[in-house]
C-alpha cells in the first residue's frame, strides 16, 4: 500500500512541533522516527505501511490516561488507543485531513511534559 500523499507534510509538521521542545530529540526505533526527552520516549510516528498503523498514518502520544480515555470517546475517528503504549495511558492521533493540529501540538507539549525531571528533596 503506497502511503497518502500528505505523509510526507504531516512528519514535517510533526518534526517541527517536536524540535520547538526543549531537550526534544528525534530517533529512529523499530523503524520509525520517535521523539525523547531525557533518553525517554513521548512520541512515535506511526506509518500506514506499519501493521500498527491500520492503513493510515499515526502518531501515538504519551498521555494522562483520563484524558486519553475522554478524547477517544469524544473524537474516535481521530483518536484511539495505540498496541503495546496504550495500557500505559498513551493516546493515538491520526495524521490525515481531521487531523487539529492545535489540540495535536498541545498533546505533543503534554507528553514531553509528563517526562520533566522530578525535582530533588532536599535532605535534612
Amino acid at each position: 500500500m503506497k502511503p497518502p500523499a500528505a505523509t510526507p507534510r504531516a512528519l514535517a509538521r510533526v518534526r517541527r512541533l517536536c524540535a520547538a521542545l526543549e531537550g526534544s530529540v528525534e530517533q529512529a526505533a523499530w523503524g520509525e522516527p520517535t521523539w525523547r526527552r531525557g533518553g525517554r520516549m513521548y512520541a512515535m510516528f506511526a506509518s500506514a505501511e506499519n501493521h500498527h498503523g491500520g492503513g493510515r498514518h499515526a502518531l501515538w502520544i504519551k498521555a494522562a490516561a483520563a484524558e486519553r480515555e475522554l478524547l477517544v470517546q469524544a473524537a474516535p475517528q481521530r483518536y484511539f488507543v495505540p498496541p503495546y503504549q496504550g495500557s500505559q495511558g498513551w493516546i493515538g492521533a491520526y495524521l490525515d485531513e481531521g487531523t487539529d493540529w492545535d489540540e495535536l501540538q498541545r498533546l505533543l507539549q503534554e507528553g514531553h511534559r509528563l517526562l520533566e525531571p522530578k525535582p530533588r528533596r532536599a535532605h535534612k
